[in-house]
């Protein structure tokens, strides 16, 4: 054998042979990511990245690439909320421009009887977890990106093991690269006491299934089918606790009781099954014979975006918010790397005398992305726009409002990653007295914020090629 493998014609040919190989395969990735149909500034980098340094970004590709799952795109179809929701009541704004944007990209459509509170504090998100879990007689089905190895973690994996022992059925979606630190004992508790937990898209052992690119980014609690918390917050110290905790980040989210929840309740359903297997019949076999009736007057509009939903209805919905804005628009994120058709459209919002607006961290927890805004944060405010940065201290909360009259939250954030490649959820807020709340939250933010110091100055040589370097690779992360 070990002649074999040193033959002078194996050890001449060989490494033809690899290059060749390798050459082919970095082809068909390349015909891959070109039919992918991303974003030019996203194809560009990785394009670079595998024809410039190969042995790094084949591999890379193979860990990290991909933007859509066809056979869950066929397999999951649309959901089946609509058929749960009891005396389906005409919504008004079903066939606005907006709504119909979203709806035609593989949203549902807006539901009518939602009643909606905001939770702007870390404190206030924490309350109405606890009161829920302890409150649930039927379900408690939480999706989370992070959960803490904290004294906020141990406290909801011990709520959950204690009503599941109640015989409430509880089931705990972690996203696997978001918990990859958290450990199978840390949640003991909870199977032990009868919950079930389940991973989502694992990276190792390396499958068809997993990929390290594709990560589950909603933030969904579903309590009894007819409540549900959505929004930025993760569960986590840093994001929600039963006390003050001086470092909290600032976050946004909100409580709805409706036929929303249900709508929610559907994109955890569609989730579990595709990380754990289960039959979708199962699930709703558990749920109880009434649906949801209406609980108050608010309409709202669940859109789930990502690898599972054939457009891209958050992008889409965000671009024909701009493009409708008639007065003002406000965002608040924690990251801003818009494309060049969402710069573009607030650019010229701005300069035709609307009051575009933009809430940023001072300092975000990712370096790079603050560098990599910063052209874009220039350009906005050369157009007119007005740019507020929060700080000391985190603001991790996720939220846009167009004219006062309809408004968006959840959990993408106002780049790239959110908006075309990870698992999002987000909740259009058509009623005009809940926008107006989200309204007067933002104003609040806003006046604890301060404007931007130096962005129009000349940069420096390193500024200038930091910057240039973190916009180029900013479409990886």
């Amino acid at each position: 054998m070990t002649e074999l493998v040193n033959h002078p014609f194996i050890n001449a040919v060989l490494p033809h042979l690899i290059a060749i190989g390798g050459f082919l395969l970095a082809l068909f990735l390349i015909a891959r990511l070109m039919s992918e149909k991303r974003q030019p500034s996203n194809t560009v980098a990785w394009l670079l990245v595998i024809v410039l340094v190969p042995y790094v970004g084949v591999p890379l590709y193979l860990l990290l690439g991909g933007r859509k799952l066809r056979t869950l795109m066929a397999r999951k179809g649309r959901l089946q909320a609509k058929l749960l929701v009891k005396e389906r009541l005409p919504s008004p704004h079903e066939n606005f421009p907006i709504a119909q944007t979203v709806m035609a990209s593989g949203a549902e459509a807006p539901v009518v009887g939602n009643t909606i509170r905001l939770l702007t504090t870390g404190e206030d998100a924490y309350a109405a977890l606890e009161e829920n879990i302890r409150a649930a007689k039927q379900c408690i089905h939480i999706i989370a990106f992070i959960l803490g190895r904290d004294d906020t973690g141990r406290r909801i994996v011990r709520l959950l093991a204690a009503k599941a022992k109640e015989g409430v059925k509880v089931r705990l979606l972690l996203d696997t690269v978001g918990c990859m630190f958290l450990s199978r004992d840390f949640l003991a508790p909870l199977k032990q006491a009868g919950g079930e937990v389940g991973w989502f898209m694992p990276v190792l052992p390396f499958t068809l299934r997993g990929t390290a690119n594709l990560r589950n980014h909603r933030k969904i609690a579903v309590f009894d089918y007819h409540t549900a918390i959505v929004g930025g917050h993760n569960m986590a110290r840093e994001y929600i606790g039963p006390a003050p905790y001086r470092k909290r980040w600032r976050d946004f989210g909100a409580v709805i009781d409706g036929p929303a929840a249900t709508v929610l309740h559907e994109v955890f359903v569609a989730d579990w099954c595709f990380a754990t297997k289960e039959t979708p019949e199962r699930l709703h076999a558990e749920m109880p014979a009434e649906a949801t009736a209406p609980r108050g007057t608010s309409e709202l509009q669940v859109v789930a975006s990502g690898p599972d939903v054939r457009g891209d209805p958050l992008y889409e919905g965000i671009l024909a918010m701009i493009q409708e804005a008639e007065k003002s628009v406000w965002i608040v994120t924690p990251y801003f790397i818009p494309d060049e058709v969402l710069l573009r459209s607030l650019i010229v919002k701005a300069r035709t005398g609307r009051d575009v607006t933009l809430i940023l961290p001072a300092r975000s927890n990712h370096p790079i992305t603050d560098f990599a805004r910063r052209y874009y944060v220039r350009e906005l405010q050369r157009a007119g726009g007005r740019v507020r940065l929060f700080g000391p201290g985190m603001m991790h909360s996720k939220a846009m409002i167009v004219d006062d009259q309809i408004g968006l939250f959840g959990s993408p954030n106002f780049d790239l990653r959110s908006l075309f490649v990870n698992f999002e959820i987000g909740v259009l807020v058509h009623t005009a007295s809940d926008v107006q709340a989200m309204k007067a939250w933002a104003t609040e933010l806003f006046d604890k914020c301060h404007p931007p110091k130096g962005e129009r100055a000349r940069r420096s040589f390193v500024g200038s090629v930091l910057e240039d370097l973190s916009r180029l690779l900013a479409p990886l992360l």
